[in-house]
């Protein structure tokens, strides 16, 4: 049996919902909240698709699918026990965002080299604050927290590992991403 790009998307998003229910089970918040916002950043390409008129490839699906599955998993243990998963759902992620703002740039015929690097650099302080603020209170209330924060190391660990994905677009984004953008120009 040969699987279709469509049955490993529906496959993903299955998996994450497979995560909401563990995190249902386990009582754990961040779990069941980071399951429910990746699930839905698994519709991003359609809704990009209905609003704009460009296509994904459906490896381009597959592609958004599994960071928004690897970054939900993570929220059960493989980001306190799995050495490098941080590391890599922030490549992930940023690549994403990466191509996002790579994409936006070049349908406005602007450079986005810039565009890319400043865009990652900025989201990426702005999630650290973020994780941070989250963490402080939930520790304040007594409640789970649903992001967390390590380390200082962790965090430039985090923006390493965000500036590694904008350098993969920044390298083969004109290759892999062009669908997105050349039907405008």
């Amino acid at each position: 049996m040969v699987w279709s790009e469509l049955d490993l998307e529906g496959g993903i998003r299955y998996a994450i919902v497979a995560v909401f229910i563990v995190g249902v089970r386990e009582r754990n918040p961040g779990a069941m909240v980071n399951a429910v916002f990746s699930f839905s950043g698994t519709y991003v390409p359609n809704i990009l698709e209905r609003a704009s008129g460009i296509e994904f490839r459906p490896w381009q699906r597959v592609y958004v699918g599994t960071a928004m599955f690897l970054h939900a998993m993570g929220m059960l243990g493989p980001y306190d026990d799995v050495w490098g998963w941080d590391h890599v759902t922030h490549t992930l992620s940023s690549s994403i965002v990466s191509g996002a703002t790579f994409v936006s740039a070049k349908r406005r015929g602007k450079e986005p080299l810039p565009v890319v690097f400043g865009s990652i650099i900025t989201l990426g302080v702005f999630w650290e604050i973020l994780e941070y603020l989250i963490h402080a209170t939930a520790d304040r209330l007594g409640m789970e927290p649903i992001l967390v924060f390590y380390s200082k190391q962790d965090t430039l660990l985090d923006f390493v590992f965000n500036l590694v994905g904008a350098l993969l677009v920044a390298l083969f984004g004109n290759r892999y991403l062009a669908n997105l953008y050349e039907s405008e120009n």
